[in-house]
C-alpha cells in the first residue's frame, strides 16, 4: 500500500498483520455471504477485536490500547477500504471510541477496546440529508435523569450493535446520550444501503434514561467534542477511500491489459490512457490532501476544519473519478454483481457524500478560510 507517510515499524506490522487477516477470513465472495444477514460484521469485529486485537491501536495502554492515534486511524481504515470492509470500525472505533475518549468515558472506552461492546454512532437525522451538523431529536431532564425524545436515520453497522452513541438537543446545548441497544421504547427497522452494507433507522419513544447516561457536559465542549471526533473520522474515511480507490485501479489496469479489441489490448489506446491516467492522477491528489491534513487534526479549530473539508472534497471528487472511470472501461460487466469493480463503485459513491457532501465541506472551506483571513 503506498502513502507519503513514514510509518514506523509497529505501524507496518499493524498494517501488515491487518492485511493478512484480510487475506484469510475477508476475501470477496467471504464478504458478500456475511453480508448477507443484518448480524454478519459481528465476524469482522471480532476478528479486528479478538484475533487481532486492533480495536485499541489509537488509545492510551492504561485502556488496553497500544499508544498510537490518528494516523493509526487512518492506516488501518485505508487497509480496510481496500477489502470494502470500513464498517465497523469507522462508526464503532473511530467515531464512538473518540467521542468515548474525549468525553472521559474511560470505563465504556476499555470494554470497546477488548470487544465486550460494539457501539454504533446514531447521529444523522432524514432532515439533514447530506449536511453533518442537524441534530433534532431532544433530550429534556426528568427527575434526576432524561428524557430522550427523536429519529435518526442511516445508522450504519446499527444490527449487532450493543449500544448506540446518540446526538440530541439539550436546553443547555448539544448532547450526547450513552444508550443501550436493549432499551425499552427504542424501535429499529433495519436495511441494506447502496454498498450491500447494513443499516438502521432508529427511533426514541420518550425513552428515561439516568443520570449516568450522558456523556460530558450538554453545551459548547460536547459540540467541539463532537467536531473534532467527526473531523478525526472524515479523514479516516479519506483514507478508507484511497484504498477502495486503489483497488478499482488495479482491477481497471488489469483488465485494460488483458481485454483486447482489434488485436490488441486495449491499453494500448491512447484515449484509455490519458482515461487511466487522470484517475491516477485524483487517486494520488487525494493521498496527498488526506496525510497531509493528518498533520492539522490538532490544530485550532477554523485550520482544522479547513483542512479537513479540503481533504474530503478531493477525496469525495477523486471517488467519481476513478469509480465512473473504472466502471466504464470494464463496461456494462462493470456493474454486475459478480465482479467487484461494482461493489467498490457503490462503495466509492457512498464515500461522496458521508459525514458530509462535498457542497457541505466547500461552505466549510470558505467559512473557515474567511475565519482566518480576519485573525
Amino acid at each position: 500500500m503506498n502513502t507519503p507517510y513514514d510509518f514506523d515499524e509497529t505501524q507496518n506490522l499493524l498494517r501488515d498483520s491487518l492485511q493478512r487477516w484480510l487475506d484469510d477470513h475477508f476475501g470477496f465472495d467471504q464478504r458478500l455471504k456475511l453480508l448477507a444477514t443484518p448480524g454478519g460484521l459481528q465476524t469482522l469485529w471480532r476478528g479486528l477485536g479478538q484475533d487481532l486485537g486492533l480495536l485499541g491501536s489509537a488509545y492510551a495502554e492504561h485502556l488496553g490500547g497500544t499508544g498510537g492515534g490518528a494516523a493509526e486511524h487512518l492506516l488501518l481504515m485505508q487497509t480496510l477500504g481496500g477489502a470494502l470492509a470500513g464498517e465497523p470500525y469507522l462508526g464503532s472505533a473511530v467515531i464512538c471510541g473518540g467521542l468515548l475518549a474525549r468525553s472521559g468515558a474511560d470505563e465504556r472506552l476499555a470494554a470497546l477496546i477488548d470487544g465486550r461492546v460494539r457501539p454504533a454512532w446514531a447521529g444523522h437525522e432524514l432532515a439533514a440529508r447530506h449536511e453533518r451538523d442537524v441534530v433534532h431529536s431532544t433530550l429534556a431532564r426528568q427527575g434526576r435523569g432524561w428524557r430522550l425524545q427523536g429519529r435518526k436515520s442511516l445508522v450504519l453497522g446499527a444490527p449487532g450493535a450493543t449500544h448506540f452513541i446518540v446526538s440530541a438537543r439539550a436546553e443547555e446545548g448539544l448532547a450526547l446520550v450513552w444508550l443501550p441497544a436493549e432499551t425499552a421504547g427504542l424501535g429499529r427497522r433495519d436495511y441494506r444501503t447502496l454498498d450491500g452494507s447494513w443499516a438502521s433507522e432508529l427511533g426514541f419513544d420518550a425513552i428515561d434514561l439516568p443520570a449516568e447516561a450522558l456523556l460530558g457536559t450538554p453545551g459548547e465542549t460536547t459540540r467541539e467534542v463532537l467536531a473534532h471526533t467527526l473531523d478525526e473520522a472524515t479523514l479516516a474515511l479519506c483514507a478508507e477511500s484511497l484504498g477502495v480507490m486503489q483497488r478499482l485501479l488495479d482491477a481497471t489496469l488489469d483488465y485494460a491489459r488483458q481485454r483486447k479489441q482489434f488485436g490488441q489490448p486495449i491499453a494500448a489506446f491512447q484515449a484509455l490512457q490519458h482515461r487511466i491516467a487522470d484517475m491516477h492522477i485524483a487517486w494520488l491528489q487525494a493521498q496527498a490532501l488526506t496525510w497531509a491534513a493528518l498533520e492539522q487534526l490538532q490544530a485550532p479549530p477554523a485550520q482544522r476544519e479547513r483542512t479537513v473539508s479540503a481533504a474530503k472534497v478531493m477525496a469525495s471528487r477523486a471517488c467519481r473519478t476513478v469509480g465512473q472511470g473504472a466502471v466504464q472501461i470494464h463496461g456494462g460487466m462493470g456493474m454486475t454483481e459478480e465482479l467487484a469493480v461494482g461493489h467498490y463503485f457503490r462503495r466509492a459513491t457512498m464515500i461522496e457524500a458521508q459525514l458530509g457532501s462535498v457542497d457541505w465541506h466547500l461552505r466549510r472551506v470558505e467559512g473557515q478560510a474567511a475565519a482566518l483571513a480576519r485573525t
